[in-house]
């Protein structure tokens, strides 16, 4: 019993404990007499939790192995193909199975699947990463769920896949030659994407971005909103319920895509820089145990999984506070969601499992 409590990095699990504990008061602070965001986010961190420790005490020979995981790729890759041949659209994006009063998002577990398997590539293959087929074969490796994700339209799950593949490939040691080769790329990409790739009301999204007030009741009015509620905050906050911009329902999706701006208003700077703050620790213990870890293969993992949480909280709060387009990430370990609260927690816990030996041996 001592080697799997020892397992755990209970620093990291204690850090995010204010997380969810911020995420479920702004969401009690909603009000509408039921609490239902409240209830459901509680009933989805007990379940997230299980899942955790489940996975923290799982035999990491099972993760490591290329059959598991290829069968993980290719059962993530049909789930997204049937959501884009079945899912009817919410909200303009068909993201979601809908399974009764459940709606489950299959990009989420992708996400993790995405970096196991970029990890077990790269660890197999590091002495030989200045070879380009490799950089090519693994992105090949994300073209394909990345393609299914983008045409659901989910333009903020796609970003977060290509930083996931950057991530893996920058910390397998790329060339400098291959990395200026790939800024190219991506320039190209981004210029072909915006004339014949984004949809109209993408394109408004960033028109809107850059100036809210050119349609301020229409593509501008959800960034307008989340800066009058960021600002509203000042220094100390409104107060727990005094959060009037989410509470008048003037701010859209204030439990989910909007999170950050709903926390804001009703704790301030004070309150946002203390999120950043336990956010932070998070991000430092998941490295830190991926470096503590037996191998590459730990290590590119925890790489490639803080890279999808620290760029979803940075688009996440950009969004809200205007320096980036609107794309509908939720907030990390704060926003209301199942897929994502437990598609999180499940990536914690295969990172628990594959640090092999006790936290306290390897102090």
């Amino acid at each position: 019993m001592r080697a799997l409590l020892g397992r755990i990095d209970w620093i990291l699990f204690a850090s995010l404990v204010p997380l969810l504990f911020a995420g479920l008061i702004t969401m009690k602070s909603f009000g509408g007499g039921d609490d239902y965001f409240f209830w459901r986010q509680l009933a989805w961190i007990a379940a997230s939790v299980a899942v955790f420790f489940g996975l923290s005490w799982s035999d990491p020979a099972l993760l490591r192995s290329r059959s598991t995981l290829i069968g993980m790729y290719g059962a993530g890759l049909a789930a997204l193909f049937l959501l884009f041949m079945t899912a009817d659209p919410i909200r303009g994006a068909s993201s979601w199975f809908r399974i009764g009063a459940l709606s489950l998002e299959p990009v989420e577990p992708m996400k993790i699947i995405l970096a196991l398997i970029l990890a077990k590539y790269f660890s197999r293959r590091h002495i030989e990463i200045a070879n380009i087929r490799h950089i090519i074969v693994s992105g090949l490796y994300v073209l394909l769920p990345l393609i299914l994700v983008f045409i659901q339209p989910d333009l903020g799950s796609a970003l977060i896949l290509i930083a996931l593949w950057l991530a893996t490939v920058l910390a397998s040691g790329i060339s400098k030659k291959h990395f200026f080769a790939l800024g190219i790329l991506a320039v190209a990409v981004a210029v072909i994407g915006w004339f014949f790739v984004l949809e109209p009301y993408q394109r408004t999204r960033i028109y809107s971005f850059l100036d809210p007030y050119l349609d301020p009741r229409g593509g501008g009015y959800h960034t307008i909103q989340a800066q009058i509620a960021v600002g509203a905050g000042s220094f100390w906050g409104r107060g727990i319920g005094y959060g009037s911009q989410s509470r008048l329902e003037f701010l859209p999706e204030p439990e989910t895509d909007f999170m950050f701006a709903a926390f804001a208003e009703e704790w301030g700077f004070v309150g946002s820089f203390l999120l950043l703050i336990f956010f932070g620790i998070a991000v430092w213990r998941i490295l830190r145990v991926g470096v503590m870890g037996e191998g590459n293969f730990e290590r590119l993992f925890a790489i490639g999984f803080a890279s999808t949480i620290i760029a979803q909280f940075f688009i996440h709060v950009g969004m809200n506070v205007g320096l980036l387009p609107i794309t509908g990430l939720p907030l990390p370990f704060v926003s209301y969601g199942g897929s994502s609260l437990i598609t999180l927690f499940a990536g914690l816990g295969i990172l628990n499992s594959l640090s092999k030996r006790p936290l306290y041996e390897r102090e």
